[in-house]
């Protein structure tokens, strides 16, 4: 029997031995399938399986924590900074819609330039090259997106071919200009 809230919202138990209850697959998952829900775009609701109580920002907030403790930093130490010294400040109740508003131009600029470069080069001999850099810089902009982490070595690599790629490409556009 599949359980979601009457906005199709899945509701997730979480009990006192700190595990987790996807009411929809009767099953139980952990904090990664919470963040593949996330990624997938799938809207679900954390709530503490004894009082009912909403706990869904204290468990995001712990699916933060334990990506960033896995070495998929994201967050700057500046921005953690600045986050911490605006609670008590008069500007905090502005703070959470600033964020979420700047996150969702930051997703809309990144889908429409991945559009825009797509359609430029749809039907010239240079499509298939752009492809492959579109799927690189997808690859780089992941970060909204964290996938497992990769070595220190093996980003610096992929971003060097990812350098070289989009010289080369500039390289034959401009000598199509």
């Amino acid at each position: 029997m599949k359980k979601t809230s009457a906005d199709g919202v899945v509701i997730i138990k979480k009990y006192a031995n700190r595990r987790l209850y996807n009411t929809e697959t009767s099953s139980y998952i952990t904090l990664e399938h919470l963040a593949a829900m996330t990624r997938e775009g799938r809207d679900f609701k954390v709530v503490d399986a004894k009082t009912d109580d909403d706990i869904t920002h204290n468990v995001l907030t712990q699916i933060i924590m334990e990506e960033e403790s896995r070495g998929a930093s994201m967050l700057p130490v500046n921005f953690l900074r600045q986050i911490i010294s605006m609670y008590g400040d008069s500007m905090q109740a502005m703070v959470p819609g600033y964020l979420e508003a700047s996150m969702e131009g930051f997703r809309r600029n990144h889908a429409q330039f991945k559009s825009a470069v797509e359609g430029a080069f749809a039907h010239s001999p240079f499509a298939e090259i752009a492809k492959r850099n579109m799927e690189m810089i997808e690859a780089a902009t992941s970060a909204f997106k964290p996938a497992a982490p990769t070595s220190p070595a093996s980003k610096d690599d992929e971003i060097a071919t990812l350098k070289l790629q989009l010289a080369e490409l500039q390289a034959k556009v401009d000598k199509l200009g």
